[in-house]
């Protein structure tokens, strides 16, 4: 029960920081100079620590879940806080990289929560991958956008960005060349994720359409 609740927070909480980014992105704003989303990032990657924690307490191997879940630990930490407060200076592009850490942990609970809709593994699987695929291509699209709008006249809106985002995933590609170096990165990272998660539909649709027909042999008498 418990870490039913605790999932529905951090869902609620990884929702709410995407938009509060999505929206800074899109207006322009300094998030550094920007107190309010500082100040709840900061909160949001408390809670997160402190989830992971609970669920901790509460696991049988407490090594084995330790060390299962160190990942999420590290992806909580306020990274951008730490910085700001230690005034440790980093180029514009490395601290917006540096912003998406706690998204990282956030889409990953989104993906485990979506996950648990489905008693089918294969279904469970199919949906936290899809999860994790779209939000990989919004969040390197509102990376590409933000790093290269400025420079790059090919991205003059954020729907550019988008299209571009999609493409690269899709391994497609897109007559669209980033010119900066956060821009060159995520064009390296969407079509290995493409790489990765693609693949994923073909078994989903294989065992999808294997019991359909395992149903249907069964409701014939076959």
């Amino acid at each position: 029960m418990i870490s039913a609740v605790m999932n529905i927070i951090i869902l609620a909480l990884s929702v709410a920081l995407i938009t509060w980014i999505s929206l800074d992105t899109f207006r322009e704003i300094d998030f550094l100079q920007n107190h309010s989303y500082m100040r709840f990032q900061f909160w949001v990657c408390v809670f997160f620590i402190i989830d992971f924690f609970i669920e901790l307490h509460y696991a049988e191997n407490k090594w084995r879940m330790f060390i299962r879940r160190l990942a999420f630990l590290l992806l909580s930490i306020p990274y951008l806080n730490i910085i700001n407060i230690a005034h440790i200076t980093l180029n514009p592009e490395a601290l917006y990289f540096v912003r998406f850490i706690p998204l990282a942990r956030g889409a990953l609970a989104m993906s485990i929560v979506i996950g648990y809709l489905s008693s089918n593994a294969v279904t469970s699987l199919f949906m936290s991958y899809l999860v994790i695929m779209i939000l990989v291509a919004y969040f390197c699209s509102l990376i590409f956008f933000q790093c290269e709008h400025v420079v790059n006249p090919q991205v003059n809106t954020y729907w550019t960005a988008l299209w571009w985002s999609a493409m690269n995933m899709s391994t497609v590609g897109c007559n669209i060349s980033p010119v900066t170096v956060a821009g060159k990165i995520v064009a390296v990272v969407l079509p290995v994720s493409g790489m990765i998660i693609f693949p994923l539909f073909t078994v989903y649709l294989t065992n999808f359409v294997s019991n359909a027909m395992k149903k249907h042999r069964d409701e014939v008498g076959i």
